[in-house]
């Protein structure tokens, strides 16, 4: 469970509600007691569940998981249910569906992605990279957790991934043995990765062996290729494969044997539908 902070849910609720629900106002609905329940239109994983009661709590609610984060939902099944006070629940409404209906979206295509991944390769891994829509992070995180995913980079100084846009800044952009050398020395506990943005670049970099080499936008027959090509060397490289990996082609990329993937395809997914009826309470 990635933790948000209180600041950080006040933030979700403020977006929507920062001067009250003129709605409710108007309509007189101050101290009646409602029931509002939140069904998942289709069956699949239920993500930001966790953060969507935090949103409820912080408005005096208490409300009731009944599908719990990264679990599956049956379709037109309730997921989460309140009782509580009218205006609340109608403060806390759109923001907590927004939340459930993209995160679950998300957590949707990593899962069924994985299930594509795992179908021909059960080793097979993927992780979303750190290109998320601006001001999610956190949010997706928790989705791509949800659905069997990983993170590829929370942020920059997390790992060490070499692009060609740092080594053009180099004395000698194509000296991979001294980059190697210099991150081995000074990053000695992180793994490196280099990523190569054609075949002729795979080919400098291989002899260098660094932890991980990220293959950008190769076709089939080059990963096919490089995997030859490595098991030839007996090289130590793990490769992984970058740019253009969704669920409509990962399965193809697994079936050469490549284990790790990199994505960020299901941050652009389509939310999940998700229903929510508020009525009186029995």
């Amino acid at each position: 469970m990635i933790y948000f902070s209180d600041a950080e849910i006040d933030a979700l609720l403020l977006e929507d509600a920062y001067r009250g629900d003129l709605t409710t106002h108007v309509l007189g609905l101050y101290g009646k007691q409602a029931k509002m329940i939140f069904k998942r239109k289709d069956a699949g994983v239920v993500a930001g569940i966790d953060v969507a009661a935090a949103v409820l709590r912080k408005l005096h609610l208490n409300p009731q998981v009944l599908v719990a984060e990264g679990q599956q939902a049956h379709a037109g099944g309730v997921i989460m249910q309140v009782c509580g006070d009218a205006v609340a629940l109608h403060q806390g409404w759109k923001v907590a569906q927004c939340i459930l209906e993209w995160c679950c979206g998300v957590a949707q295509y990593m899962h069924e992605m994985r299930q594509n991944a795992i179908a021909v390769n059960p080793s097979a891994v993927i992780l979303c990279t750190r290109k998320s829509i601006p001001y999610t992070r956190k949010l997706a995180t928790q989705a791509i957790l949800s659905g069997g995913g990983g993170i590829h980079r929370q942020g920059l100084s997390e790992t060490v991934l070499v692009f060609s846009n740092h080594r053009r800044l180099l004395n000698d952009p194509n000296d991979f043995n001294a980059i190697v050398k210099q991150f081995r020395q000074h990053a000695p506990e992180n793994k490196m990765t280099i990523e190569a943005d054609n075949w002729a670049q795979f080919l400098q970099i291989l002899p260098a062996k660094p932890d991980i080499i990220q293959l950008d936008k190769f076709s089939l027959d080059e990963v096919k290729r490089a995997l030859i090509l490595l098991k030839q060397q007996n090289s130590p490289c793990t490769l992984s494969v970058a740019g253009g990996i969704n669920k409509d082609n990962i399965a193809e990329y697994a079936a050469l044997g490549i284990n790790l993937f990199i994505t960020s395809a299901p941050y652009y997914a389509p939310p999940q539908d998700i229903k929510v009826v508020i009525e009186p309470c029995d």
